[in-house]
């Protein structure tokens, strides 16, 4: 038996794994699905001095509380910056980080860096127009089918700024050890935005597998996605 702890990426919350979860649990496997501070049903708690730092310490408290060893630890979209912070601070703890379509970041990069400051300059200005200055609005949600896209937009919340600005440091070499298997969604309008995140992943020598399933592979390819973490759990 496998110990999958979900990770969401921004604007989300635990909730995007409900169509996953129950068929990770039926085939055996203890599965958590932690919501960030600020997001999701802990939406109450958002402020502006929530930053990257405080999810990585939410997740590191799951492992910790949890008594967690041997994770396989998935983070998709900005989820992967979350996940790499974890490996930092409970190496120890994981197993496995599997990145689901998500972002990469390298030593000394924030989600800022990544993205360049003319885009970064657009997240501000959305910020301040519809965020009080620290809350990032929602993205418009399309999907193939409508029903999905419904469920998705229902329950999406601001994201809070600062996690995109707050750099991490790569040092511990136990982190760097640690198997990685980078999943890219070849679907959908947001196919080319990962792409670069894919290429580093191949670079650094991950494993690295593709699936005909857009960005929120959750909502619309559950089996696909939980085939494939059910594919990595029965890695020797």
């Amino acid at each position: 038996m496998a110990t999958f702890v979900l990770v969401h990426g921004a604007w989300n919350g635990g909730w995007c794994w409900r169509k996953i979860a129950p068929l990770l649990r039926q085939a055996g496997h203890e599965v958590f699905t932690p919501t960030l501070t600020g997001l999701g049903e802990r939406a109450h708690l958002a402020s502006p001095d929530i930053g990257l730092g405080t999810h990585i310490q939410d997740l590191v408290g799951v492992l910790e509380w949890e008594g967690l060893h041997g994770t396989i630890l998935v983070g998709h979209s900005f989820g992967g910056v979350a996940i790499t912070g974890v490996a930092e601070r409970a190496a120890a703890r994981l197993a496995h980080l599997v990145y689901l379509d998500a972002t990469v970041p390298r030593d000394g990069e924030s989600r800022r860096a990544m993205m360049g400051e003319t885009a970064w300059a657009g997240l501000e200005r959305s910020a301040r127009e519809g965020g009080d200055g620290w809350r990032l609005p929602p993205p418009a949600i399309t999907l193939p089918d409508p029903d999905d896209a419904r469920w998705v937009a229902s329950k999406l919340v601001p994201q809070p700024l600062r996690t995109y600005a707050e750099p991490l440091r790569l040092r511990d070499p136990a982190a760097l050890a640690l198997p990685r298997t980078y999943t890219h969604g070849r679907t959908g309008n947001l196919a080319t935005s990962f792409a670069p995140f894919a290429a580093r992943a191949r670079w650094a020598g991950w494993r690295c597998r593709e699936l005909s399933a857009e960005h929120l592979c959750y909502a619309t390819a559950p089996r696909e996605t939980a085939d494939l973490l059910l594919e990595i759990a029965a890695l020797p």
